[in-house]
């Protein structure tokens, strides 16, 4: 199959990693160093499930030389989608399928203002990987997986072949009649990533605190209840699991948004705790938790994308 990565990021590189290793036709879009590296040493990638190197592997920095691929592979921050859903509409196929894979609950939405839905099949997935160096991923938590349905929540032969795609290249994924509720319950648990920024802490720090255990259960709450009016199908329990759940992540792990804000970097803050208190206004939900997150780290979002 013709694949195109845009964003080989942690998730782009090791999912995109994967499907080229299986033989796939893969092109990897990425820019600056990181290129570089790509070009001259492979795609590297560090794995808790085994090393791995895609050499030689084809990559560019234009979304227009890719040509017209069977899948667009969407891995790219959630804040870049509006702006390159114009230039992945120009590598359309016929046939191809875009597999948005950002966090929040907002990317199918802005791709189908530009991209005509027929192409769009909703997606995420559940990993903790980054770029640990130019060309070079590390893969350093929880057991890689992706979730996929048609937005109309109809079983397709395309998602019955994306699937087959994935089992092939070794990827552990499952097909959903319900993906909106799929996204919503990662959503619920990836805003979390607003109190680890605002702390400076990671997950193994906070959980020692109990008063930010109380915080995060506060949190999630709001989010449930907004997901709730929204339409999702979250089970009543999904608040206690998901605390449960985070008690098994790896101590010293983190999340992207958190570490895009230390760093000085424009995060995905408007598409995680700021989209929590947009939608929550708009449902008549209250959100305290998030909205004070939100206004507190504003200011250093400002700061980076004004820099």
């Amino acid at each position: 199959m013709k694949i195109a990565i845009i964003g080989t990021g942690g998730v782009g590189g090791y999912f995109g990693g994967k499907l080229a290793l299986a033989g796939n036709d893969v092109t990897f879009l990425a820019r600056g160093a990181h290129l570089q590296a790509i070009q001259s040493n492979g795609l590297q990638v560090k794995s808790t499930l085994g090393n791995f190197v895609v050499v030689p592997a084809k990559v560019t920095d234009h979304i227009k030389d890719m040509g017209k691929p069977d899948l667009v592979f969407l891995s790219v921050k959630a804040w870049q989608v509006r702006d390159l859903a114009g230039d992945i509409k120009s590598i359309l196929g016929s046939h191809t399928c875009v597999l948005p894979l950002q966090n929040g609950v907002m990317a199918a939405e802005e791709l189908a203002l530009v991209i005509d839905k027929k192409h769009i099949i909703g997606g995420l997935c559940r990993i903790f990987s980054m770029i640990e160096a130019p060309g070079v991923i590390n893969h350093f938590g929880i057991d890689p997986v992706i979730v996929f349905g048609e937005m109309d929540h109809v079983n397709t032969e395309r998602t019955i072949m994306l699937k087959k795609l994935f089992d092939d290249a070794g990827i552990t994924s499952k097909i959903t009649d319900d993906i909106q509720t799929e996204l919503w319950k990662k959503f619920i648990l990836i805003c979390v990533g607003g109190i680890l920024a605002i702390t400076r802490l990671n997950y193994g720090e906070i959980s020692e605190y109990p008063q930010l255990k109380e915080m995060i259960r506060n949190l999630l709450t709001e989010i449930y209840d907004v997901s709730v009016k929204a339409g999702a199908h979250v089970e009543s329990d999904f608040v206690q699991k998901s605390m449960m759940y985070i008690d098994t992540y790896p101590k010293e792990s983190t999340t992207s948004m958190a570490r895009d804000i230390w760093a000085g970097k424009p995060s995905e803050l408007d598409y995680q705790n700021g989209t929590v208190v947009r939608l929550g206004e708009r449902y008549g939900v209250e959100t305290p938790v998030n909205k004070f997150l939100y206004n507190c780290l504003l200011p250093f979002e400002a700061k980076a994308r004004n820099k």
